[in-house]
């Protein structure tokens, strides 16, 4: 019997919105509050990355990985995150990457359900900046997981939540973590960026303006 799509589960970042820039001048202050230097490249290595190993990415780039308690690093996370979300008070609907409203749309209008997994604490904000988070059934960030991406669990308990077998949810994402996260969790991955970056992606799209719905059930459908 073939398999059903009965959910699409998105990742936030860099797939709907890119908020990728504001991160990255919030890192990078406080990068430079501790002197150590954080360019562009190095926060490539931060995409799909919970906001805490994110900071001890950083602290061990600058050698300063043994310099501050758990309690400290969790004063420099919630520092980092109070400049994050002064960046993104400028967030509009305007910010919503080219072809994603099209795509939800088709998705709602083929009753499918539809869920966001986001390594943001700050999911709930964002969406709601977009004007776009009632549109989903379900947002789950890293407020109610303990394992961040790769770990399928963000995946896996949004699909609990939308009461769909896992095989029957497609994950749309942009980083090789999150990939990982959705074939982890027995899912079809549609991945967005440079084909060579996604080895194990079921199909990838360059740009979220190329993604189109019914290439994508098409794909689902041809699966083995």
């Amino acid at each position: 019997m073939t398999k059903q799509v009965k959910a699409f589960i998105f990742d936030l970042d860099g797939v709907i919105t890119d908020t990728a820039e504001h991160h990255f001048l919030a890192w990078q202050a406080l990068a430079n509050d501790l002197g150590i230097t954080f360019t562009r490249e190095d926060n490539e290595e931060l995409k799909g990355v919970s906001r805490m190993d994110s900071l001890d990415k950083i602290l061990k780039l600058g050698g300063r990985e043994n310099d501050f308690s758990l309690e400290e690093k969790n004063e420099l996370a919630h520092k980092k995150n109070e400049h994050y979300l002064e960046l993104i008070q400028s967030i509009t609907p305007k910010d919503i990457l080219p072809g994603i409203e099209i795509l939800l749309e088709k998705i709602k209008e083929s009753g499918l359900k539809l869920a966001l997994a986001s390594a943001s604490k700050n999911a709930f904000t964002v969406m709601e900046s977009l004007q776009l988070k009632d549109l989903f059934d379900v947002i789950v960030d890293s407020n109610t997981i303990k394992n961040g991406k790769p770990d399928p669990e963000i995946f896996l308990r949004a699909a609990e939540l939308v009461e769909i077998d896992p095989a029957e949810c497609i994950g749309v994402e942009d980083a090789m973590a999150g990939v990982e996260a959705i074939k982890g969790a027995g899912m079809f991955a549609v991945a967005v960026g440079p084909k060579e970056s996604f080895p194990h992606a079921d199909i990838v799209y360059e740009t979220t303006g190329a993604l189109s719905f019914e290439d994508i059930m098409t794909h689902f459908q041809a699966q083995k």
